[in-house]
């Protein structure tokens, strides 16, 4: 089983991708998988995405997202979405490129009046593109930074079984 952070801050190293982490190896742990996960960090493809020919490393990325059995997307929130960054990357796969990936949609946000964001706009983003959203998104606040441990290992502990579940499903469903 591939566990895969995709993360989608203009931002090297942001906050973003530390939380996103975190809730990628919480759930990992919960689900039987060892090791760390895989990560796809935009803000160092960002350059290459609007190329009409992707390069190679933009092209890898989309291959290790497309294969990656369980796929956390995170995005900070801006203006009330996720960013263009990640839609642009997004946007490059074809339809139905998800369709053997669990996707757990993650945003992080300053303001929990955005917290609608992650099921109204990201998660419809991966159905479309044929993944598996087996539980609702993750509205992840900044204020819950000095609390991440304690909060992600709630959330994992909340969606852990039905991401088993769906990972069965779309296993059985392979072969």
């Amino acid at each position: 089983m591939s566990v895969l952070v995709l993360v989608g801050n203009p931002r090297p190293k942001s906050r973003t991708l530390q939380i996103a982490l975190q809730a990628a190896e919480a759930v990992a742990g919960r689900v039987g998988h060892a090791g760390e996960p895989d990560v796809v960090d935009l803000s160092a493809l960002a350059s290459g995405l609007l190329d009409a020919a992707p390069p190679p490393e933009v092209k890898d990325a989309l291959d290790r997202v497309a294969r990656a059995d369980v796929l956390v997307v995170a995005s900070p929130t801006y203006k009330a979405a996720y960013t263009g960054l990640l839609k642009v990357f997004l946007d490059r796969l074809p339809g139905g490129a998800l369709a053997s990936t669990v996707a757990l949609p993650l945003l992080v946000m300053g303001d929990p009046k955005h917290s609608l964001a992650v099921e109204v706009h990201l998660r419809p983003l991966l159905v479309e593109l044929g993944a598996t959203v087996p539980t609702p998104g993750l509205a992840f606040l900044e204020a819950q930074v000095p609390d991440a441990a304690e909060v992600l290992g709630a959330w994992a502990d909340l969606v852990a079984p039905q991401v088993s579940a769906a990972l069965a499903h779309t296993t059985a469903g392979a072969r």
